[in-house]
């Protein structure tokens, strides 16, 4: 049932939608091969057209760029490479003279080991700043080896502990060598923390993007973890850092600071499916985070033990996922994050669907609207809007730039030398799943280096060459057909039926079925249905059959306009076409 309006908490920033960039990969104004801020000022208008609201900037910080700027090394300073604090402000200023807002990353459940603060920890035992990070003895086994303090894996493979010689210890750090953890039980990271901020919110920034979020509490006894795969010494203990102890209050400081501001903020939170500890987070009145990134869906297709081994999952699977969090949050005043696609996944099109190339611009569009007409704030990533895909089988290892899929391939190598078909399935599925798939540089123009960068110039990474067939920013913009125009009318429905999209409560419809996604949004005595062909195959779906009543208007369609779509959807049973997504407002 939906719910009285009364009982529903009106907010600007459920009504928003979000564009995020990450800036290497977005647009390079001065031909240094990499993307910078200037060059997202230079673009502004092509995100505002798209009906954007709020525009999140991946981190941007001083870094040495081992992991692409996840490592920082200075929270109140921009890396060189992406401009300075002044390019910022201008951008801030550009995006609110538009009407829109500027979210920025906050990556602090590590730094990189450049940071000042890492420097003087290391530096000696005794120094001011050793507790800011988690520092721990060494373990002996019986024959007097040194062993790291639990068994813990790294999320960028092997231990999540670096011996130090220089004082004798360990250090934590759950990504790279060169990330090392801070050390939230001490009072004086989490006041830096909270300065850094209001440094950001009092320039005008609307807010923040948290990476790994729930990760800032550990179990200070730090266990070792129950071992799941026997091929290895490390395994993960996420048990024991995800969403830990004293999470909720760390979260409800940083919820004072975001409520003084009026702001939005969204959290990362992986290894949750604890929907009570979800909605500790997000709860309306709960003060915490206004969001979260749920992983269960972009998790869908990995492999028992890996994200690099073969997984497989059916549509029913895909529905699941989304009812289950659509129904909480609905029923328990939370809010959803809702993506297919970021700067750490692969491209929607080519893994959510199996579009042959004539399909492809129509599956793009199915997504779309099976995301953004969900309720929760739909999240558009970079290139998303204009259908780009994953990296071209033909890309050797070479062209692979992620830290995490290089380091897989280092392992294989080293661990099975002579294993060939090990070697063939992790570089398959490194194409399917790497998150350089998302991280290739927009397509702009048909210009050389899909206008990314100058023409004589050779960037960070390669651009997918597809951009000189139609998939670049130019020739969508100038398609009224193009997957960028179809994204725009649908956020703009999304807008022009606030009540039922945003506000609305979500019913699956035919929820058993392997080739249609079709669900229900109410309003009061508001209701909308959108149905999807998730195959490329014609079927037959009959509406009354799956418990819909009367059907009052088209109001979209992927494959043609409104007016053309009545006759067709007028008759008892629908001949939904390959990938051919339509909405609808019914009887309620």
């Amino acid at each position: 049932m939906s719910k009285p309006s009364s009982q529903i908490h009106r907010a600007w920033w459920k009504e928003s939608s979000v564009y995020q960039i990450w800036p290497a990969s977005f647009k390079d104004s001065n031909d240094d091969g990499i993307g910078d801020i200037p060059g997202i000022i230079s673009k502004l208008d092509h995100i505002k057209n798209l009906g954007i609201d709020i525009v999140w900037l991946c981190p941007s910080y001083k870094s040495p760029q081992v992991d692409m700027g996840y490592d920082i090394a200075d929270y109140y300073n921009i890396a060189d490479e992406y401009g300075t604090v002044a390019d910022v402000e201008k951008l801030i200023k550009g995006c609110h003279e538009r009407g829109m807002k500027l979210l920025m990353d906050l990556v602090v459940n590590h730094t990189s080991d450049q940071h000042e603060w890492f420097k003087q920890s290391r530096s000696s035992k005794d120094n001011e700043y050793r507790n800011w990070y988690v520092w721990k003895p060494a373990k002996y086994d019986e024959n007097g080896n040194r062993q790291p303090p639990n068994n813990w894996v790294s999320h960028f493979q092997g231990s999540v502990w670096e011996w130090d010689e220089h004082t004798g210890e360990y250090y934590l750090h759950l990504y790279a060598t060169e990330q090392p953890d801070l050390n939230w039980e001490h009072p004086p990271v989490r006041k830096a923390v909270h300065d850094i901020m209001r440094f950001w919110l009092d320039k005008g920034a609307s807010g923040f993007r948290m990476d790994v979020i729930n990760f800032i509490s550990k179990d200070q006894r730090f266990p070792d973890a129950p071992i799941k795969d026997p091929r290895t010494p490390w395994q993960w203990g996420d048990k024991y850092y995800a969403n830990g102890p004293r999470l909720h209050e760390y979260l409800q400081d940083l919820g004072k600071i975001l409520k003084e501001y009026d702001t939005f903020s969204v959290g990362e939170m992986p290894f949750v499916k604890d929907t009570q500890e979800v909605l500790r987070a997000v709860q309306y009145d709960r003060n915490e985070i206004n969001m979260i990134f749920n992983f269960e869906h972009v998790d869908i297709d990995h492999g028992t033990y890996d994200k690099f081994e073969p997984g497989s999952w059916k549509l029913t699977d895909l529905k699941a996922f989304f009812e289950t969090w659509q129904k909480f949050m609905y029923e328990n005043d939370g809010w959803n994050a809702l993506y297919w696609e970021n700067h750490d996944q692969p491209r929607s099109v080519d893994r959510y669907t199996n579009a042959k190339e004539e399909d492809r611009v129509i599956a793009s569009k199915m997504l779309a609207t099976i995301l953004a007409l969900k309720a929760g704030s739909p999240f558009v990533y970079q290139g998303q809007e204009i259908g780009m895909a994953n990296v071209p089988k033909e890309w050797d290892i070479e062209e692979y730039k992620d830290i995490d899929c290089l380091n897989h391939w280092i392992r294989l190598q080293k661990y099975r030398p002579t294993d060939t078909e090990a070697h063939k399935s992790a570089r398959e599925e490194y194409q399917k799943k790497s998150r350089d798939n998302g991280r290739t540089p927009v397509q702009w123009s048909s210009a050389p280096n899909g206008g990314f960068t100058g023409p004589n110039v050779k960037p960070w990474m390669s651009v997918n060459p597809n951009y000189a067939q139609g998939i670049n920013a130019e020739t969508q913009v100038n398609d009224p057909k193009s997957t960028y125009n179809y994204w725009a009318s649908v956020l703009r429905l999304r807008k022009q039926y606030l009540d039922i999209f945003v506000y609305g409560n979500y019913e699956m419809v035919d929820r058993d079925s392997q080739e249609v996604f079709a669900y229900t949004r109410q309003y009061e005595d508001q209701k909308a249905l959108v149905v999807a062909n998730w195959t490329d195959h014609e079927l037959e779906w009959e509406p009354a059959a799956k418990g819909v009543k009367g059907i009052k208007e088209v109001i979209m369609d992927t494959y043609e306009s409104v007016d053309d779509a009545k006759q067709r959807f007028s008759q008892d049973k629908w001949s939904l076409r390959p990938y051919e997504a339509a909405v609808f407002l019914i009887e309620p």
